[in-house]
């Protein structure tokens, strides 16, 4: 199987394309199926501090046996946590739970803006990347007016936004934004939830052509738009099948078709980032 290409951010750190995300994963079982991410050839792990299983991940890291540096791992402030103190005692948990010392990545969730406090958070994790405690800094779930927002106060570009984006609703706005300012843009529930991607018969057909799931079909096509990529599984053979996506090669055509899937809003399947509502989501 061959490892996962790495994207290099604007801070001139890199991530590796396709992670494996843990959203939802109960504490217990992540110690479990990170472990066997890792043997399936991920090294790119996604978690946060509101999915309550960073101790879980952490113990993984530790079983792995991998070196620290083989391992890229991102978790995210959550926004019960926004605000300098909060964030910081917040990070110091994740640290702990997570037994490292420094983290690769570390996200702003949600903009929460009926909270108004983002750009005090970001500013914390500036201080912290200051500090040595984190690589890169980036955020989740961001609008355009939220990105240019905390650059336009701190002066300080996110290296990343992690957002929805799936074929039914794959935001050609926002990435086109994040091109033009050199941000990466990372998929959260690449395969939707339950929305029709994976029965769709666009992509089956594409799929039948490849020998290939339709679930490798979309990672794959995530993969060619250059996006960073987090599918989730806790089935040991769907772990592998995700991995094994980065065999696939889509033509450009098969690439535009699945694109042109887009159905706008009406494709969305998680919470709108305006709404906030004490929400912890992907």
């Amino acid at each position: 199987m061959p490892a996962s290409p790495s994207i290099t951010f604007h801070d001139g750190r890199s991530i590796p394309q396709l992670g494996y995300g843990v959203w939802q994963v109960e504490n217990a079982v992540a110690s479990d199926v990170v472990v066997q991410a890792l043997e399936a050839g991920y090294r790119h792990i996604d978690t946060a501090r509101g999915y309550n299983n960073e101790a879980g991940v952490g113990a993984a890291l530790k079983t792995a046996g991998l070196t620290r540096d083989d391992v890229f791992v991102t978790s995210k402030v959550p926004n019960q946590d926004q605000g300098r103190d909060k964030t910081l005692a917040s990070f110091d948990g994740t640290m702990a739970d997570l037994g490292l010392d420094e983290l690769d990545l570390y996200l702003i969730h949600w903009p929460a803006p009926e909270k108004g406090l983002a750009v005090e958070t970001w500013k914390t994790l500036v201080e912290l990347q200051e500090q040595g405690r984190i690589r890169s800094i980036g955020v989740s779930n961001f609008r355009i007016e939220d990105l240019e927002k905390v650059e336009a106060e701190t002066g300080v570009r996110p290296v990343l936004n992690q957002i929805e984006l799936h074929p039914y609703f794959n935001q050609p706005e926002l990435r086109e934004f994040h091109a033009s300012k050199n941000i990466l843009t990372e998929s959260w529930s690449p395969l939707g939830q339950g929305g029709g991607e994976l029965s769709d018969p666009v992509i089956q057909a594409i799929a039948d052509a490849h020998g290939a799931s339709t679930a490798q079909v979309v990672i794959a096509w995530n993969l060619a738009l250059g996006n960073v990529v987090i599918p989730k599984s806790v089935t040991p053979e769907r772990i592998v099948s995700n991995f094994a996506s980065l065999e696939v090669e889509l033509t450009d055509d098969e690439v535009s078709q699945i694109t042109a899937l887009q159905k706008g809003e009406e494709g969305r399947q998680g919470l709108h980032p305006g709404a906030f509502a004490g929400h912890q989501g992907a």
